[in-house]
């Protein structure tokens, strides 16, 4: 049986191998697969590395990593307790939004990820990765409500979340993604209570 730690490597060096968005590779810097915990009980997803990420290879390192830091400390979660990844493993030239064929490309390798890791919840931040776990749906209708859906063979739980950059940009945000965030232990405990009930 593979390890979790091998079977995430093999998908970083499966995405190296079948040269997956050759064009996005070709200026990236780093290829960002994600950081953190690998048996976290939370994943959160991105959309796409920026600047910072590229340069570090590592998720959330900038001004919006900076603020995800400060959201999950007010819900007394540790940044080394989860799991942070985007969709698209490499960064869009300019920081542009993630086109609809990266996200196809990059999205195999993403639903390996989970599967190694195996978390309680996965927290979506902002609509690009929303919308491939929930389609159709509206983001500002939904955010910080938890929706189970079956995804493959697994049950799984999905709390769509704005993007931390989005509170960089409008500061009445801010508060509204502080009090989502404050959720999710209580969502955690629920779900444990569940499975002990069953």
């Amino acid at each position: 049986m593979n390890s979790k730690y091998e079977l995430l490597e093999q998908i970083r060096v499966d995405i190296i191998e079948n040269n997956v968005c050759p064009d996005l590779a070709q200026e990236a810097k780093n290829l960002v697969m994600g950081d953190g915990n690998i048996d976290a009980e939370i994943v959160l997803i991105g959309e796409a590395p920026g600047k910072n990420e590229d340069e570090t290879g590592l998720p959330f390192v900038g001004a919006a990593g900076r603020f995800l830091d400060e959201m999950l400390s007010q819900a007394n979660i540790k940044r080394s307790d989860v799991f942070i990844t985007n969709i698209v493993k490499y960064r869009p030239p300019n920081n542009r939004d993630p086109l609809p064929e990266e996200k196809k490309a990059f999205w195999p390798y993403l639903v390996r990820q989970l599967d190694a890791i195996k978390p309680q919840i996965i927290v979506t931040l902002g609509r690009h990765s929303m919308e491939y776990f929930i389609p159709d749906q509206k983001i500002s209708l939904i955010h910080g409500q938890p929706k189970r859906i079956t995804f493959g063979d697994t049950k799984l739980v999905i709390v769509p979340l704005y993007h931390p950059a989005a509170a960089l940009y409008n500061g009445g945000m801010r508060a509204t993604l502080i009090e989502d965030f404050i959720k999710l232990p209580k969502i955690i405990d629920i779900l444990k209570n569940e499975k002990e009930n069953i």
